[in-house]
């Protein structure tokens, strides 16, 4: 930086003015700085300047984000948000494992992140150890998609009603033996998402003997091979509720595979759009959620935290809507 202020004939402060933008410099003045810098090819020292300001300019982001096609949609916006604001994004991936989440968390953490956005692995007490730590670190932090009983700002889809919803939409098609195929266990999404299903059936009468539910683990292998056992029992399923994306592009699979025809042999219906969903034959109905307005709540409040701000803590559940399309029999 002296260099540079030695070349153009001016301060270090006038140098460090034009590069920060922190007051109004001469144009002459400006382009003499300017031209220093591209001829000693000068970058300014990130982590001097992150030092002297106490901040990083970082985001953390601890996510499951191979696991699913919606995270990758999720971690997109968030970082276009983040960029917009001035933050650059520090992604680390969890797996949708506890162990593996403390590790990312960590390494967050030592990385001096300014914040965190986590996406809990379980909803049992591990999640709440990893987040009593960021806490001893005061770090702020927000939870994104995935409620947990503790107090931080946490956003989320409505998982429960939307289920219910699809799961009617079947019934109300004349389907009396649906099946579910569910997420990892221990996720609160995976615990709503089931419970409305299990409403469903029980509204219509169905009894809680005779309810299909096979465990998918949230991935496309496991939804494939839990759909291969729904196909093995001596009933088979008529229609099936997927509950996230990635699962139902096992099932679509396995369907093909066993000669199936959807919605003809089996209707299917899924929570999670994306963006093949209307390109597919037939095109799939889903339950798509509001990811641009999930991610840009998360990350504002995540910027108002670090700004000092100690308004309530928010918990919000963002509504999904459903694209109604014709994978479950409905005409297009």
């Amino acid at each position: 930086m002296d260099d540079v202020a030695r070349i153009a004939g001016v301060s270090g402060s006038t140098v460090s003015h034009v590069l920060n933008g922190t007051r109004a410099v001469n144009e002459r003045t400006r382009f003499r700085v300017l031209e220093a810098i591209e001829s000693t090819g000068y970058r300014r020292n990130g982590l001097a300047r992150s030092l002297a300001m106490q901040r990083t300019q970082t985001l953390g982001l601890a996510i499951s984000v191979l696991s699913n096609p919606y995270f990758g949609s999720l971690v997109n916006t968030i970082e276009k948000v983040a960029s917009a604001a001035g933050y650059t994004i520090v992604l680390a991936d969890t797996h949708d494992d506890p162990e593996r989440e403390e590790q990312t968390v960590n390494t967050l953490l030592d990385r001096q992140v300014d914040g965190l956005i986590l996406a809990p692995a379980s909803s049992s007490g591990g999640s709440n150890e990893v987040l009593d730590m960021v806490r001893a670190s005061r770090t702020p932090v927000v939870l994104i998609d995935r409620f947990q009983d503790f107090p931080c700002d946490q956003y989320a889809p409505e998982n429960f009603e939307p289920v219910r919803l699809l799961a009617s939409h079947l019934l109300e098609l004349g389907h009396r033996r649906i099946a579910a195929i569910t997420g990892t266990r221990g996720l609160s999404t995976t615990i709503e998402r089931t419970a409305g299903f299990i409403a469903a059936m029980a509204a219509a009468g169905i009894d809680r003997s005779a309810v299909l539910v096979e465990e998918g683990r949230s991935t496309a292998d496991g939804g494939h091979a839990a759909m291969d056992r729904l196909l093995g029992l001596e009933s088979p399923p008529t229609a099936v509720v997927s509950l996230n994306n990635a699962m139902t592009i096992g099932v679509m699979k396995s369907l093909r595979q066993a000669g199936l025809k959807v919605p003809k042999d089996v209707a299917l219906v899924g929570f999670d759009d994306f963006e093949w969903a209307d390109s597919f034959e037939p095109r799939l109905t889903t339950m798509a959620q509001d990811i641009e307005s999930m991610a840009t709540q998360a990350v504002q409040m995540l910027l108002q935290r670090i700004q000092g701000s100690d308004a309530p803590f928010a918990r919000e559940s963002i509504a999904p809507f459903m694209r109604h399309r014709n994978s479950c029999g409905c005409p297009d």
